[in-house]
């Protein structure tokens, strides 16, 4: 049976935040709240804990996992970021966006596309989970909450509650989320590549024909 806090979605208790950190660096997969969809995760390393969420999920070997990071320095640790891409994500961090970057070497290797060595990583601007990364001191894996056979995330966290109450560690009530994922940006290459349409504007990646 999953603990379940409910958390306040602009002042995040400390005391919560601290608890939820705790069953997180103990191996635990939580639901957590973003500025886009309800994600589930772990701790980055932790391999029993990653291949659950794969199975949760139903995910292939193939799959992309996000590093959700506090703040553009941390991606910077986990993706090799030049002077112009330094200066598009400063533009756009914090927001509901992911990018797909070239990572470096402190990424676990089961984390990335065994082909091509890229890492999705994002800055969200939601206040819980980045009370979470400020107490966890590093990143969180995430994957948005699609379950197998849906097609949008779940949002309703009592729903979610019902759902997965003994599949998961620990279900944080940040309120209803949004039925969209977070607009996926690929700037591994050249120029900018909108891969997927959601919260976040895509205009000012898109390459004028």
């Amino acid at each position: 049976m999953s603990q379940f806090f409910q958390i306040h979605a602009e002042s995040p208790q400390p005391r919560l935040i601290k608890q939820a950190v705790e069953i997180i660096r103990k191996g635990g997969v939580v639901v957590y709240p973003t500025d886009s969809a309800y994600a589930i995760g772990c701790q980055i390393g932790d391999k029993s804990a990653i291949e659950r969420v794969r199975r949760l999920r139903q995910l292939d070997k193939n799959h992309n996992f996000t590093l959700l990071c506090c703040d553009l320095s941390q991606m910077g640790l986990f993706a090799k970021i030049d002077t112009s891409t330094f200066r598009l994500l400063k533009a756009h961090v914090p927001g509901p966006y992911t990018f797909i970057l070239n990572a470096t070497r402190e990424v676990p290797r089961l984390l990335l596309h065994e082909k091509r060595r890229t890492i999705g990583l994002r800055v969200p601007s939601n206040p819980i989970v980045l009370a979470l990364l400020a107490e966890l001191g590093e990143p969180l894996m995430s994957v948005s909450l699609i379950m197998p056979g849906d097609e949008e995330p779940m949002n309703d966290p009592y729903e979610i509650r019902q759902a997965l109450e003994h599949h998961v560690d620990l279900i944080i009530d940040g309120g209803f989320g949004n039925v969209e994922g977070s607009t996926v940006i690929n700037l591994s290459g050249d120029e900018p590549e909108v891969i997927r349409v959601g919260c976040g504007d895509p205009t000012p990646f898109l390459v004028d024909a």
